[in-house]
């Protein structure tokens, strides 16, 4: 049985530990089977960001802490063999500071680019999300974190029953 994880981060800052969303899609076997989305409070009130993913303060400033938020989702990653996200070194950046922030492991969890998937498996290019979900006729509302989790979790997916395997 394949159980994978895919996460989006936005961020509120340049601060790599500024994770103000989080969406998180598990997949067994070919079919989503959990869906979560959480907004974290950053460690500061500086939102350079809004313009892209539309959040703010207002929006976070009661929302649990990072440290809160991923003892939960931690639990939900239970078995699963890796994760995967859109420019995944981003994704693994914002986890890695996050974590150090609050004196957390970083799960030890290999990650998956869903960009060098869609490129490897279908010669996709540009490579943005909108671009890849657009080929492969996947709904995206770009830069909600839980929307861009479920669309790299699909890209997945359908690279996996056109041939593509993780390694």
């Amino acid at each position: 049985m394949t159980r994978f994880a895919a996460i989006d981060f936005e961020t509120a800052s340049h601060g790599r530990d500024s994770a103000c969303a989080l969406g998180v899609v598990i997949v067994e076997d070919g079919r989503i089977v959990e869906r979560r989305y959480e907004l974290i409070r950053p460690p500061s009130r500086e939102f350079t960001f809004t313009h892209i993913h539309g959040l703010s303060w207002a929006d976070v400033q009661d929302a649990p802490g990072f440290d809160a938020v991923w003892r939960d989702v931690a639990q939900a990653l239970d078995g699963v063999q890796f994760l995967a996200a859109h420019n995944a070194p981003f994704d693994r950046g914002v986890l890695g500071a996050c974590c150090a922030s609050h004196r957390l492991p970083v799960p030890a969890l290999p990650f998956v680019c869903t960009v060098q998937v869609a490129r490897a498996q279908w010669d996709i290019r540009p490579t943005r999300l909108p671009d890849v979900c657009r080929f492969l006729g996947i709904e995206l509302d770009h830069h909600h974190a839980a929307s861009d989790a479920e669309a790299c979790a699909r890209i997945v997916i359908a690279a996996g029953q056109a041939g593509w395997r993780h390694r």
